[in-house]
């Protein structure tokens, strides 16, 4: 699917600018499996933290290099000298906290994967392996957390992850498709329920 080309209007967040509209259009909300992927926006709702989410997708091509593509066993065996060729990446957040939480978040996504055999069949457990099928009228309806996502973070933080706070969880939730919170004006709505 293009941006340009779409059946109706969009969730108002999706503003005029091309890559956000893209974003939404193309991945925001549509359900996500495999656990590379998963991974990828663990680490980028992380470092989007008290930012903006376009800063992060016009950094996602930067994260995608300077974290070798999300490959967690790569990550997981960075160190010190690596952390700090990281912190000098203009491309991506260069917020030592963020970069040293991925490295950590590697290391225990790894851990999940061993015990539940995927981070995806960790994950979607949060949800009962379904969408969750929301009818948000306007983005002022939509919460910053739910139950679900605050099960999530007490769950990732008992295990030992870093910036998976509850409203963090509900960003991952809905960016890869656990829950379809696009606004039912939206014409992405009705094509996820479906």
């Amino acid at each position: 699917m293009q941006a340009d080309i779409v059946s109706g209007p969009r969730c108002a967040w999706a503003g005029d600018t091309a890559l956000y509209q893209a974003y939404h259009d193309e991945e925001w909300g549509v359900p996500l499996h495999g656990d590379r992927a998963l991974f990828e926006f663990l680490v980028l709702e992380g470092a989007q933290a008290g930012l903006s989410w376009i800063t992060i997708l016009k950094k996602r091509a930067a994260y995608r290099a300077a974290f070798d593509n999300f490959d967690a066993a790569r990550i997981a065996r960075y160190g010190a000298d690596k952390i700090e060729s990281l912190l000098q990446d203009a491309g991506i957040v260069r917020n030592r906290l963020k970069v040293q939480a991925t490295v950590t978040n590697a290391q225990k996504f790894l851990d999940v994967q061993e015990k539940f055999g995927s981070f995806d069949a960790f994950v979607w457990q949060f949800v009962g392996g379904k969408p969750r099928q929301n009818h948000w009228r306007g983005l002022a309806e939509v919460p910053a957390s739910t139950l679900e996502s605050d099960a999530m973070s007490r769950e990732l933080k008992r295990r030992g992850f870093k910036f998976a706070g509850s409203t963090i969880c509900y960003a991952y939730m809905q960016a890869t498709g656990m829950v379809n919170d696009h606004t039912t004006d939206c014409y992405r709505h009705k094509e996820l329920c479906s």
